[in-house]
């Protein structure tokens, strides 16, 4: 019975939350890498060089990482449903405003502006799941939900590849009407998020009293066990957890393999000679190969219950991509090179974003998850803006590939030492639990 009530709950909770989280998330990543696509005609409007490029690509990371967690804790105290649709309102606006820049200055700002009105989305979903699914079922949930990115690539590409053919109409460049156009779904989905979101399960009249009942005895109980097991700890001390800066070490490896795909995919593409549109469905390759291995990684990753070689592995792949796309000089050895990139970045963040609310509940998991995300994110301005420097210092895309190769690879390691430190923990707490329990029934024997 329970079994069944259970696969009936999150059967019930997938149909109604993630698709329409996938759908935020879609429109967010589109609006935050669609300057890859501008940068094809904008950079030469505006004087921008490859490094001034890589620099505004990066900055909204900034912005980013200066925000993200104060939003998390707003988001845990007003819930998800007001403060995401504030999120999304904001970032509209100032997507929306991208259209409008004179020149470097103008846009670092503006890139500043959009990461620090985003802050708190991603963590925000990561936080609002486990609100929801218990923690063996968030694997393959938080797999769907991250497989907007590159089906936001895949669809984003053909269009903002088409939108730059608009040059001319109504008096502004293609880039204008691409920023302009793409910005406009954010702030209508603003108004629908406060109609459609339920910010936890106490609230959610759409289950029936059993699945109700059910699903907040569950999710408490699990709160409960993780705050047995590793204490109660504060937002600030969560900051301080070596854990949580691990992991956010781990983070920032993936996040330089993702928007160094994300960012300059489409001139590395371009390169090779491909116009505007031709560039953005080719670019809409590699993310499709990526949604795949995603699931069903993430997928696997759940059913085994096993995730440390499971972000490993996935790295081990994003770094091969990168060096193979570092010394190939065709077209078809690019595309391969992006698709393992992709696939590889893509499966290994499921996976990784499994394991903090193993050890991190109420606001300290708010905070905990926040500063993985935004000190992670970091990569996401270190990776576009190696990238840049490097390839207007040695006139290739070569040096930066494998700088953002060589931080792909730490991450793997990484994860493997801490891993083997978590075992050795595991077993010195088993160890002193059964002494305990030992001395425990000597002493009960002895008063007998």
């Amino acid at each position: 019975m329970t079994q069944s009530l259970e696969k009936r709950v999150i059967s019930k909770l997938t149909r109604r939350i993630v698709p329409f989280i996938m759908l935020l998330y879609f429109i967010a990543y589109l609006d935050r890498v669609n300057i890859g696509f501008a940068a094809l005609t904008m950079n030469d409007d505006i004087g921008l060089s490859a490094s001034a490029f890589g620099f505004a690509a990066g900055v909204f990371f900034i912005g980013y990482f200066l925000f993200e967690v104060p939003s998390n804790l707003v988001l845990h105290r007003v819930g998800a449903r007001v403060w995401i649709a504030r999120i999304m309102l904001t970032w509209g606006i100032i997507s929306g405003a991208m259209a409008f820049v004179q020149g470097p200055i103008s846009l670092y700002i503006l890139r500043f502006l959009l990461g620090a009105a985003e802050a708190g989305f991603f963590p925000g979903i990561i936080l609002y799941l486990s609100y929801w699914f218990p923690a063996r079922h968030r694997a393959g949930v938080t797999a769907f939900f991250m497989a907007a990115v590159p089906i936001s690539i895949a669809i984003g590409s053909p269009i903002s590849g088409a939108l730059l053919t608009m040059d001319g109409v109504l008096g502004l460049r293609g880039w204008q009407w691409m920023f302009l156009v793409e910005a406009a779904p954010a702030v209508l989905l603003a108004g629908v998020v406060l109609m459609y979101l339920t910010d936890r399960p106490e609230r959610a009249t759409w289950l029936d009293d059993e699945e109700r009942e059910w699903l907040v005895a569950e999710m408490k109980a699990e709160e409960t066990s993780v705050t047995r097991e590793h204490g109660s700890q504060s937002a600030l001390k969560a900051m301080a957890n070596p854990w949580v800066l691990a992991l956010a070490l781990i983070y920032f490896g993936t996040s330089a393999g993702l928007y160094t795909v994300g960012v300059w995919s489409p001139q590395i593409i371009a390169q090779h000679g491909t116009g505007p549109f031709t560039t953005g469905l080719i670019n809409a390759v590699p993310p499709i190969f990526a949604v795949v291995a995603m699931v069903l990684w993430s997928r696997h990753s759940d059913r085994t219950g096993e995730r440390n070689w499971h972000v490993v592995i996935a790295c081990l792949f994003a770094a091969a991509g990168l060096v193979l796309a570092a010394y190939t000089s065709g077209l078809m050895l690019a595309v391969v090179a992006l698709i393992l990139v992709s696939a590889g970045v893509s499966s290994a963040k499921p996976p990784l974003w499994s394991i903090p609310t193993q050890f991190l509940a109420g606001a300290a998991a708010a905070t905990g998850i926040a500063a993985i995300n935004s000190i992670g994110n970091l990569g996401g301005f270190a990776g576009p803006f190696i990238i840049g420097w490097l390839r207007d210092t040695t006139g290739d895309f070569r040096g930066g590939l494998l700088a953002v190769a060589v931080t792909l690879g730490f991450s793997a390691a990484l994860v493997l030492v801490l891993a083997g430190i978590r075992k050795r923990q595991t077993t010195l707490s088993q160890q002193r639990r059964s002494a305990s329990q030992a001395a425990d029934d000597y002493q009960h024997v002895e008063q007998v």
